[in-house]
């Protein structure tokens, strides 16, 4: 039987596109595993992107995905800006996601509520392997 090494993926090749997108599949993966369920994904228009667009509980989240690669995981005692991918989840694009939510939520006639929310992705190069961090509304 296989273990997890043997199907372990350097991912140290990939684009910033590609690297995102790796990212993004995760969240809604996260998302799912934690009882979400997904809506829409990279929807774009003139205000912005979404991400991911999930739902629980009839609250829509609207959810910003920031992935970065690192070589090992820290922990937080040690962890350095290095490591945190949230210093790209600074107000100026929390901002946009939330008008894009806004026109979304019109679009849709969408009647409960809902929210903005983030996750954070760490990606280890050599493997693929991945850590997350949900951060709900941030907004």
């Amino acid at each position: 039987m296989p273990s997890c090494t043997d199907r372990a993926v350097d991912i140290s090749s990939k684009s910033r596109k590609e690297v995102g997108a790796l990212g993004e599949s995760i969240a809604a993966e996260y998302l799912k595993r934690h009882g979400f369920s997904v809506r829409d994904r990279n929807i774009a228009r003139k205000t912005g992107e979404l991400d991911l667009i999930v739902e629980k509980e009839n609250t829509l989240h609207f959810v910003e995905v920031k992935t970065i690669l690192v070589d090992e995981f820290r922990d937080e005692k040690s962890a350095n800006d290095d490591y945190d991918p949230s210093l790209n989840l600074h107000e100026a694009k929390v901002r946009k996601v939330a008008r894009t939510g806004e026109w979304y939520v019109l679009e849709k006639n969408w009647g409960g509520d809902w929210q903005v929310d983030g996750i954070l992705v760490w990606m280890r190069r050599r493997d693929g392997t991945a850590r997350v961090s949900y951060l709900p509304q941030i907004v």
